[in-house]
């Protein structure tokens, strides 16, 4: 049998927590800051957790996870 592979995009993206969810971090945080808020750049900092409704399809994009 072959092996199970594990989507390597979804792989950088997303991590798994110790309680089993899984974090991704917010886009528009890299460039074109300056007309940005320092509480919108602040807000894209912290990671977020993915609902509950998307679970199962990024549990089948990691399986080795």
């Amino acid at each position: 049998m072959p092996k199970i592979k594990t989507n390597r995009a979804a792989a950088k993206r997303f991590k798994k927590t110790g309680t089993g969810k899984f974090v991704f971090s917010k886009s528009n945080a890299s460039h074109i800051l300056t007309k940005k808020t320092t509480k919108r750049k602040r807000s894209l900092r912290q990671g977020q957790i993915i609902d509950k409704s998307n679970k199962k399809e990024i549990r089948l994009l990691l399986p080795n996870t």
